[in-house]
C-alpha cells in the first residue's frame, strides 16, 4: 500500500452472530453488511471474554479497546454492581493510532469511564456516554462538552441515524492531510427495540423462524433469571411472544445497517473506500428466547459470540472458522496498519492465519460471568460451569460441532467424563493465571 489505511471500528450493542442475511439467516435483511460478508473475512467463531457485572458490553469494549483480557482490561471495584474502568496504564487502541499520526475520532456509544475517553480520541461528536437509552430523542454531548462537563443536549433524531450521519460529515469535512481512526458505536439493536415503522414493517411476526434452541423457561437457575433483560417478557416465554420481540430486533439491525451503508457511500464518495479497513463487531450477543432466556447474561454460545467482519486493503474475500477472541481486533488492526502491537497482551493478530504464515490459534478459550457461571472450550468440547447461592456446583457439556444450538447436555454421559476433567483444569489454570476471583 502507498499510503497507510484508514480504519474504520463499527460496533454493534446486541448483535447476535448469525443475524446477517449472507451468513445464512432465514429472516434478517442486511444488504450493507451482506457486502461486507463477501468482500472480506468472516470469523465465523469470535467470542467475548464475558463480565463481572450485568452490563456485559462495559467490559467487553474495555477489552477491544485495550487488547487486554476480561481481567486486565478492568478494574473491578469492590461489589458487583458498581461499574469497572479501564486501567490508566493502558494505552487504547485509538491512543497507539493517534500516537502513529492518525486523526481519531469517536460518535455514538461510550460505556466505558471518562478518563479513558478523554485520553483515546482528539475528535468527537455526537457522544452518548451512558449505557443505554431511547432511541429518539437522543442525549449526546461533544468530545469537547464532555471535557468541559458541559451540559448533555437532545437531537430529535434517530441514535443510527445520528451516529451515521455524524460520521458521514466527519468523513466528507475533514482534511486529508493523515489518516484516520474512526470508532463508530451503534445503540442499535439493543432494547428499548423501537425501529423506525417502514423497517419494522418488514418483518411480520407470524412468517419469522423460531430459535432452533427455543425454549418457554431455562431447565434450571443460571445465577441470574431476574437481572432486567430477563424480566422484559413474562415466563414462560411463547413464540408468539419471542417472534414480536424477533420483529423489532430485526427490524433494528434492519436499519442500521441501511445507516452504515450510507457511511460506506461516503467513503466512496470522497475516494476514500479503497484505502479504509471497516471491522464490524458487536459487544456480545443475546438469547432472545433461546434455552428460555432474554438477554445476555450467560455463557451460551448465541450471547458470547459475536459477528466480526473484516475487509479493505490486504483483507482477502474469505470465511474462517478458528475460534478466537473479539478483541483480537486489536492486535490485527495494529498489523494491518504497520503498527507494532504491545507486548504481553491477550490480543492475537489474525492476519497469520489468512496468509498461512503461523497457527495463532488457541487451543481453548475461556469466558466468565460475575461469580455465577464459568467456562471453557475447545473446537469440540464447552464445559459451562455453575455455583449459585448454596447450591451445588452444577455442570454442562456439549458437543459443539454435532449439537452446535447446545441443546444435548453430555455431563452426565459416563465416556465424557475424561473430556470434563480435561476442561475442568484447565478452567482452573485460566482461573489462576488471570486473578478470577472464583477460583
Amino acid at each position: 500500500m502507498s499510503r497507510r489505511p484508514n480504519i474504520l471500528v463499527v460496533i454493534a450493542d446486541d448483535h447476535q452472530h448469525d443475524a446477517i442475511g449472507a451468513l445464512g439467516h432465514p429472516d434478517v435483511q442486511t444488504p450493507c453488511l451482506d457486502g461486507l460478508v463477501q468482500r472480506g473475512t468472516v470469523f465465523e467463531q469470535a467470542s467475548i471474554m464475558g463480565s463481572m457485572v450485568p452490563a456485559v458490553c462495559l467490559p467487553t469494549r474495555a477489552c477491544l479497546l485495550t487488547g487486554r483480557h476480561l481481567y486486565a482490561a478492568n478494574i473491578w471495584p469492590e461489589g458487583e454492581t458498581r461499574n469497572p474502568v479501564i486501567p490508566g496504564d493502558a494505552c487504547t487502541l485509538p491512543q497507539l493510532f493517534s500516537q502513529a499520526g492518525y486523526e481519531t475520532f469517536l460518535t455514538g456509544k461510550w460505556h466505558n469511564d471518562r478518563g479513558a475517553l478523554l485520553r483515546s480520541f482528539e475528535k468527537g461528536r455526537s457522544i452518548f456516554f451512558g449505557g443505554m437509552s431511547e432511541h429518539r430523542p437522543v442525549r449526546v454531548r461533544d468530545l469537547t462538552e464532555i471535557a468541559a462537563n458541559s451540559s448533555i443536549r437532545e437531537v430529535n433524531a434517530f441514535s443510527s441515524d445520528l451516529f451515521a450521519d455524524t460520521l458521514c460529515s466527519f468523513v466528507e469535512e475533514r482534511e486529508r492531510s493523515r489518516p484516520f481512526f474512526a470508532w463508530l458505536a451503534f445503540t442499535s439493536p439493543h432494547d428499548p427495540r423501537t425501529p423506525p415503522v417502514e423497517y419494522r414493517n418488514r418483518y411480520r411476526e407470524e412468517e419469522l423462524t423460531l430459535p432452533g434452541s427455543f425454549l418457554p423457561e431455562h431447565p434450571f437457575d443460571n445465577g441470574e433469571l431476574t437481572v432486567r433483560d430477563e424480566c422484559l417478557a413474562p415466563r414462560p416465554r411463547t413464540p408468539e411472544m419471542i417472534r414480536g420481540h424477533l420483529a423489532d430486533y430485526y427490524g433494528m439491525i434492519s436499519h442500521h445497517d441501511a445507516a452504515l451503508g450510507r457511511v460506506i457511500d461516503a467513503l466512496s464518495r470522497t475516494g476514500e473506500i479503497d484505502n479504509t479497513i471497516i471491522v464490524y463487531l458487536s459487544d456480545h450477543g443475546l438469547a432472545l428466547g433461546r434455552h428460555g432466556l432474554l438477554g445476555k447474561q450467560n455463557l451460551y454460545e448465541h450471547s458470547i459470540r459475536v459477528p466480526f467482519l473484516l475487509s479493505g486493503p490486504g483483507v482477502p474475500a474469505t470465511r474462517i472458522s478458528t475460534p478466537i477472541y473479539s478483541l483480537d481486533a486489536f492486535a490485527t488492526l495494529l498489523e494491518l496498519a504497520g503498527l507494532e502491537s504491545p507486548p504481553h497482551l491477550e490480543s492475537r493478530s489474525l492476519k497469520p492465519i489468512w496468509e498461512g504464515r503461523a497457527d495463532v490459534s488457541r487451543e481453548t478459550l475461556f469466558a466468565a460471568y460475575r461469580n455465577c457461571q464459568r467456562m471453557v472450550r475447545d473446537e469440540r468440547w464447552k464445559l459451562i460451569c455453575y455455583r449459585v447461592g448454596e447450591q451445588e456446583e452444577r455442570r454442562q457439556l456439549f458437543d459443539l460441532i454435532r449439537d452446535p444450538l447446545e441443546l444435548h447436555d453430555r455431563s452426565d454421559v459416563a465416556e465424557c467424563a475424561p473430556v470434563i476433567d480435561r476442561l475442568q483444569q484447565c478452567l482452573e489454570e485460566w482461573q489462576s493465571s488471570v486473578g478470577d476471583r472464583w477460583h
